[in-house]
């Protein structure tokens, strides 16, 4: 089955709410909002990277099954992150009493939380300039 996304009804930018909709009618097609409300469409992937990150998010997987501390979250998973962006990492970790806090229907939805640990694999075509660094990351 073909979805196309029909973006005619949005205005430059959407709401968490609008994203929430277009998602949940889309839900074949990889989206991210940024904290300015951009709509980001995301790639699929080949299969070197589907590769390395289903690796990272076995080892992951495993550490976390071994230590019980927390969660791990595919990059099927969409945070709403607290500055305003909706972003799904490659692999995602969140502490089990930060995680536990969340209401059922906030664990369900796009939870409302940053994630204490993520793992974003670049890509080949990915380049990284200095707009694009994350605040406080140092490099």
């Amino acid at each position: 089955m073909t979805t196309i996304i029909n973006l005619e009804p949005l205005t430059h930018t959407l709401t968490r709410s609008q994203f929430k909709h277009l998602c949940q009618s889309n839900s074949d097609v990889q989206l991210e909002r940024s904290p300015q409300g951009e709509l980001i469409l995301m790639s699929p992937v080949g299969g070197e990277s589907g590769n390395q990150e289903a690796t990272l998010i076995t080892k992951v997987g495993i550490w976390n099954e071994q230590t019980q501390l927390g969660y791990v979250f595919s990059s099927s998973t969409i945070f709403s992150l607290p500055q305003g962006g909706d972003r799904s990492p490659d692999v995602a970790w969140i502490a089990k009493d930060r995680w536990e806090t969340l209401s059922p229907e906030a664990r369900e939805a796009f939870p409302p939380i940053c994630p204490d640990f993520v793992i974003e694999l670049r890509s080949r075509s990915d380049r990284v300039t200095s707009s694009k660094k994350l605040p406080g990351a140092g490099v």
